[in-house]
């Protein structure tokens, strides 16, 4: 099985903790030069020095709130450098039920998710075209095949990055470019522990309550580590991946009941 990636560079977003930090410390495992990208740089600079160093390993400050500012960052940085691997992964909208969401929220969460995708993949498209090679890997969640209750802006939200993907990866497919998508379940994340906490603070419940029924509903018994869905990521951004394209992949220890 061939996963080098040595010659390859990675552009991993919200690589400043959880499951892109765990994705970013995976690839160059596999051999990638990484490029970091976040908005607090002092948590950049900190992931950037558990890398070897005089690696080629480097990072940028951009906020995935504002997608043009996304767009400008990364546009001047490929003024002088390429990427090849392109891994789409920042925070996701705050819990709630979706008749309690302003519209606000659903616009705030799809320009962090669906436009700044975009607007990357239009930015390192040219060269993956130019190499006939390249990598897109979206980091999204299980609510792309099961909507999770409680989670009305992120299941929307996530759904329309599915459909995204889909159609990008008919498109690119022809120039050596897969597309696919990662779908966490529960994993011990920030996020998982503000989730957890929220449902104990609307019902009253103690946090552990909350961890007993949301651990009944997985069948593996118990959450997820950002390092296992970083291997599977780390595969498909691998040569052997290459024929693997435009698939949702879930790593959730089983508890998404459809196909």
């Amino acid at each position: 099985m061939n996963l080098d990636l040595s010659g390859k560079r990675a552009l991993v977003c919200g690589s400043t903790q959880g499951i892109g930090k765990a994705i970013a410390l995976e690839l160059v495992h596999l051999g990638a030069k990484v490029t970091l990208l976040a908005r607090n740089e002092q948590g950049l600079k900190d992931v950037l020095a558990e890398l070897p160093q005089n690696a080629g390993h480097e990072y940028l400050v951009a906020d995935f709130s504002d997608y043009k500012n996304v767009q400008f960052k990364v546009g001047k940085y490929l003024e002088n450098n390429t990427i090849d691997i392109l891994i789409n992964n920042t925070g996701g909208p705050p819990a709630g039920p979706i008749v309690d969401a302003d519209a606000t929220a659903f616009m705030a969460a799809y320009q962090s998710h669906l436009l700044c995708n975009h607007v990357l993949v239009q930015a390192v498209l040219p060269h993956m075209r130019t190499k006939q090679w390249g990598r897109i890997i979206n980091v999204v969640s299980t609510s792309v095949r099961q909507p999770l209750k409680g989670l009305g802006v992120s299941n929307s939200t996530r759904a329309a990055v599915a459909g995204w993907a889909k159609t990008l990866s008919f498109e690119v497919a022809k120039d050596g470019i897969t597309v696919n998508n990662v779908l966490p379940g529960a994993t011990k994340t920030i996020r998982l522990e503000n989730i957890i906490q929220g449902k104990a603070s609307k019902t009253n419940h103690a946090v552990d309550e909350v961890e007993k029924e949301m651990l009944a509903e997985i069948p593996a018994g118990r959450f997820g580590s950002a390092e296992e869905i970083a291997s599977l990521t780390a595969f498909l951004s691998s040569p052997s991946a290459g024929y693997i394209n435009g698939q949702s992949i879930a790593v959730d220890g089983g508890r998404t009941t459809a196909f």
